[in-house]
């Protein structure tokens, strides 16, 4: 199983780097399938975030839905630890979902809090405003908006056609609020949404206009 280390905004020790394979030894135990773990590294050099100044996110890449957790500490051997527990959590649910699938059995949906993204080091930004072209999925690029200070983070995801309740579980298995998904028995793209703690769930979806069908607004 491959491990990257890459830093955002800051160097990544090779002392760090060995910490991390030692920690992520685990994770082949959970996903025997698992191929790559991306580790994201960044620091927040704003002080009034100094308690959560280091944030480390892990993306598990197998033969299955990408599985991905993050954690933010004063210090990224702490954030570490905190995200690998969250992956860790992750993973065992993903393996006992394959379990009940195998026995035909169904798992109620299990409420997770924690974000998505970023397994790839994302290019510096550029100094254009027009959309960026992004040709495969994980390709991304941020550029910024026009003259203004503001940066928009572009990523292009392949997307398989999903029933609602696998979204949710995809929802759980990345740590996010909300899921950007095609919705199988309607063609639809959708967003699933956390609207409370707990198992409260909202689904907005968008108007295909291969089928002509309106938005709809489920909550």
């Amino acid at each position: 199983m491959e491990i990257v280390v890459v830093g955002r905004h800051t160097e990544v020790a090779d002392r760090f780097r060995r910490h991390v394979e030692d920690k992520l030894a685990k994770v082949e135990l959970l996903s025997p399938s698992a191929m790559r773990v991306d580790v994201e590294v960044t620091h927040e050099n704003n002080p009034r975030l100094a308690d959560r100044s280091e944030r480390v996110e892990l993306t598990v890449r197998a033969k299955g839905p990408v599985i991905r957790a993050e954690a933010s500490a004063d210090d990224r051997f702490g954030a570490l630890d905190l995200a690998i527990d969250k992956l860790n959590e992750r993973l065992r649910r993903a393996r006992d979902r394959r379990k009940d699938h195998r026995n035909h059995t169904v798992t109620p949906p299990v409420d997770v809090r924690p974000y998505e993204e970023v397994a790839d080091e994302a290019p510096a930004a550029a100094e254009v405003s027009a959309p960026a072209a992004l040709a495969r999925p994980g390709d991304s690029v941020e550029t910024h908006l026009g003259d203004s200070p503001v940066v928009i983070r572009q990523k292009l995801h392949h997307a398989e056609p999903m029933t609602i309740d696998d979204a949710v579980y995809e929802m759980e298995m990345v740590g996010h609020d909300f899921y950007l998904f095609i919705d199988k028995e309607t063609s639809r793209p959708s967003v699933l949404y956390r609207r409370s703690k707990g198992w409260s769930f909202g689904v907005i979806a968008l108007d295909n206009p291969c089928t002509g069908q309106p938005v709809s607004n489920l909550t």
